[in-house]
């Protein structure tokens, strides 16, 4: 029982935490309850269906929301296509599910014609995504306006996968978002894949006696069979081993056993201010994980928001009206 009481104790203070956060950012659970009644169950349905056929796009989704908060704000400017954009950067190019946003849109449209922004679909579907993997659920605060300024070359900002712990932090701390929220939110990599290009650097000549020291030398092999030297840079590995589709706190155990796969998630582990909050999301089955992480995602989620008259509302989610 004392472990019960524990995480409903959690759950309250999260709801406070959640409130607080919201408050004086322009954005409010329930934004569309008049104007598109039915605008999150037809974000839901389709992420759903979607997700049905191909479980990998819930990552995908997740992924695309933290991509798009970190560069000018949650305003979906990552979804805008053309030469120069967000989209094309490097970072960027592994992202996937826009069709998923662009059928929501086009189902919105036809309900509610110029109601619903693309920011406020992609933060919504983010959500979808994670209780879809089996992971909670939380009160999506809406009234987001869609950005008009797309550059690739504002994506230098997104943490990349060879950071240290310090510049991570930075990177954080220059969205207002604390270590806490870091090794929060960077456990969203408890679903999904990445390619061998973004960590096969470890598995070889990492030092001048071989591979990273960091990685469980029983867990070697298995690496370097889905990176071999030199080739494969695009095979895809998943970053919570054996469970890269269920949305839980393995991640964190994998972390511990020097089984993370990017340097910058095995870090984590190897950095004491970290450290500290992945020892913490081990325990009680992931429980204390899942309420922190609907806090930061709704935290992450009002990034230098536009709202009011600022920005506008998409008719198309690739294209500036």
């Amino acid at each position: 029982m004392e472990g019960r009481g524990a995480v409903f104790l959690l759950l309250a203070l999260a709801s406070v935490s959640v409130i607080n956060t919201v408050h004086g950012q322009g954005t409010r659970v329930g934004f569309y309850s008049s104007t598109c009644p039915r605008a999150e169950s037809i974000v839901r349905s389709t992420v759903q269906s979607h997700v049905n056929s191909d479980p990998t796009l819930a990552a995908g989704l997740l992924r695309m929301h933290f991509h798009d908060c970190f560069v000018q704000g949650c305003d979906a400017s990552v979804l805008i296509a053309g030469s120069g954009t967000e989209k094309t950067a490097f970072a960027n190019l592994g992202l996937r599910g826009y069709e998923v946003i662009d059928d929501a849109k086009t189902q919105l449209e036809a309900a509610c014609p110029g109601v619903v922004s693309c920011s406020d679909i992609l933060a919504l579907a983010a959500r979808d995504s994670v209780v879809l993997s089996g992971g909670p659920s939380w009160q999506v605060p809406t009234g987001r306006r869609d950005g008009r300024i797309s550059q690739a070359s504002d994506v230098s900002n997104l943490p990349a996968p060879f950071d240290s712990v310090d510049v991570q932090k930075q990177k954080f701390a220059s969205k207002g978002l604390n270590t806490q929220d870091l090794v929060t939110l960077v456990g969203g990599h408890t679903i999904g894949t990445t390619a061998c290009q973004f960590f096969s650097n470890r598995l070889y000549n990492f030092t001048a006696n071989g591979p990273d020291p960091s990685i469980n030398p029983s867990f070697l092999p298995q690496l370097r069979a889905l990176c071999p030297q030199n080739s494969g840079a695009s095979n895809r590995v998943a970053l919570d081993t054996g469970s890269q589709n269920r949305f839980d706190a393995s991640y964190f155990a994998n972390l511990r056993n020097g089984r993370g796969i990017l340097q910058s998630d095995q870090a984590l582990w190897n950095d004491a201010s970290t450290k500290t909050f992945v020892q913490r999301y081990l325990k009680l089955r992931g429980l204390i994980f899942n309420v922190e992480f609907a806090r930061s995602m709704v935290k992450m989620s009002n990034i230098e928001l536009k709202t009011g008259t600022d920005g506008e509302i998409r008719k198309i989610c690739s294209a500036i009206n």
